[in-house]
């Protein structure tokens, strides 16, 4: 099968974030399938760009996965440099549709980008190739910058994602969720309740299976030191911005002083440079930044911590649901998780490996931690398993890929 993923801001493990597009598509190329990706060259997610050199469209083979890069101008934040780097791959495809049809010939495609809008020239290649057509939900837009970002239902570009959302709703042969509980909002907007999928984010087990890569040296130094300290460490890593209630973890640390506790928070955000100040003026000294790490680096950095951290705003927007990429690798690393959320879906608490408390609440963090810390080694290593276990069972991407294609074909 010949399958078209178009998806704005697909990333690689050249490239980074995002990650779901490569390993679906890498999975797909084991199992005998053609894949074209289909991304932006501008994405506020990638650690490193193609490179372009000027040209309109660059092809790259990463993994037996063809990657077609489409020109798009950078951008910084969530204004008008953006909606026109939205607008220049969109338009990009739609004036390539016929070529692309002809030339790829596609069995399958699918609009994968965040933003709905890639389902105006999806359609039109799906229906130039006759493909069947997918709709791949991560976010819902335009809900999202809604009740995220407080943009009003009157605003043009609110208006247009909705138009696209509706329309991909109504026209797409099938409807692929990571939210597990959208399907009543969906259907509100137009979408025929069979047509729904849904499909989380996933994990590699081969990249934990393997040796994995030393870490480097501050990040090895900082950690064998807390070691040799007697320190429990505390861990979170990814972004470090608002979504992530980092704020909340600091508020846990300060309560918690005085205890043979270490926090470490490793990787970059917009927050960062805040958190780092909120933890000086407080005198947090049993709180440590590390630089982020690459991908690889990841199993032998998890591994180190001994809980993990894992937070979220209360936000009504996660009463469809929650798939957090980074849950994933918590779980394989075999770490108990402390998880403070309120979302329609809990993944920590259905595999039983961690303890879940309400957002922004400190107090209640703090005595999550503690009560984690105060557990044998052994009790603590049980919870860590099942979390491995779970993630093996259900989050393989090799499982994930086989059911995204089975519900891509299943009847109309």
């Amino acid at each position: 099968m010949n399958i078209l993923l178009i998806n704005h801001y697909a990333g690689s493990v050249r490239h980074g974030m995002e990650y779901r597009p490569y390993y679906l598509a890498r999975a797909w190329v084991r199992a005998g399938h053609r894949v074209r990706i289909a991304a932006a060259s501008s994405s506020h997610l990638r650690a490193t760009a193609p490179a372009m050199d000027g040209r309109r469209l660059v092809d790259e083979i990463i993994d037996g996965i063809e990657y077609r890069w489409h020109a798009a101008p950078a951008y910084r934040g969530n204004g008008l440099g953006r909606a026109a780097n939205m607008a220049a791959f969109v338009a990009a495809l739609y004036r390539g549709a016929a070529a692309l049809a002809r030339n790829f010939q596609p069995d399958l495609v699918i609009a994968s980008s965040t933003y709905p809008a890639d389902i105006w020239p999806a359609r039109r290649i799906a229906a130039l190739a006759g493909a069947r057509l997918a709709f791949e939900v991560h976010d819902l837009w335009p809900l999202s910058p809604m009740e995220l970002g407080g943009m009003p239902a009157w605003h043009p570009f609110i208006a247009l994602m909705q138009a696209a959302e509706d329309y991909a709703y109504r026209h797409a042969d099938t409807v692929i969720s990571i939210l597990p509980h959208a399907g009543d909002h969906m259907a509100a907007r137009g979408m025929a309740p069979h047509k729904l999928h849904v499909v989380p984010n996933g994990v590699d087990p081969d990249e934990w299976d393997r040796a994995p890569a030393p870490l480097p040296a501050p990040a090895a130094a900082l950690l064998d030191a807390l070691r040799d300290d007697g320190r429990t460490v505390v861990g979170y890593a990814g972004s470090h911005g608002l979504a992530n209630a980092l704020d909340t973890l600091l508020d846990a640390a300060a309560l918690l002083r005085g205890r043979p506790l270490a926090f470490v928070l490793a990787g970059a955000g917009p927050d960062k440079q805040a958190l780092q100040r909120k933890a000086a003026a407080a005198g947090l000294r049993h709180v440590h930044f590390l630089e982020p790490l690459a991908k690889r680096h990841m199993p032998a950095l998890l591994r180190r911590f001994d809980l993990a951290y894992l937070g979220w705003r209360r936000q009504p927007l996660y009463r469809f649901g929650i798939s957090p990429n980074k849950l994933g690798d918590y779980m394989m690393a075999a770490r108990p998780i402390v998880h403070a959320v309120e979302a329609a879906n809990d993944p920590v608490a259905e595999a039983g490996c961690g303890v879940s408390v309400a957002p922004a609440a400190p107090a209640a963090l703090a005595a999550a931690i503690a009560r984690l810390a105060a557990l044998p080694a052994a009790r603590r290593d049980e919870l860590g398993r099942r979390g491995a276990a779970y993630a093996r069972a259900h989050l393989d991407y090799a499982l994930l890929a086989d059911r995204f294609l089975a519900a891509c074909a299943a009847p109309h």
